[in-house]
């Protein structure tokens, strides 16, 4: 029995490390998690944003020039709501009966703490109407 209870002596604080090695995974995934979302939605909203705007734009009455205008607007308080970087390229261009919207940026994400590592989040998106918007109608 004496060697039993040595055997398990050795043992000990295990249980420690393992603790505190599965706390510090776990506040890496929740810093990157806190980190990443709030980005990735906003680059997800901005989307939605600018498949509005372009639909807009192609469904106002407004002359051929001033919709691709009415387009640049509504991207740029959108770029604004949606905290995009201040370098975000954007390029607003009428194809014919359409309307097209690009835009890029991107942003540096710290994913793990201290700056040891940053993800380069990078958003590069092309908008045309979509549905009864696009056809011709000649």
């Amino acid at each position: 029995m004496n060697t039993a209870v040595k055997n398990r002596l050795s043992e000990r604080g295990s249980v420690r490390t393992k603790f505190l090695l599965t706390i510090v995974v776990l506040f890496l995934i929740g810093n990157a998690g806190i980190n990443f979302i709030p980005i990735a939605y906003q680059g997800e909203s901005f989307k939605q944003e600018m498949q509005t705007a372009v639909v807009q734009g192609l469904a106002n009455p407004v002359g051929a020039g001033k919709a691709t205008e009415v387009v640049k607007t509504k991207l740029r308080r959108a770029a604004l709501d949606n905290n995009l970087p201040a370098d975000t390229f954007m390029d607003v261009k009428q194809n014919g009966n359409t309307i097209q919207a690009h835009v890029y940026y991107l942003k540096k994400i710290p994913i793990i703490p201290f700056g040891i590592y940053n993800y380069n989040y990078e958003f590069d998106h092309t908008a045309t109407p979509t549905g009864f918007l696009s056809k011709s109608f000649e």
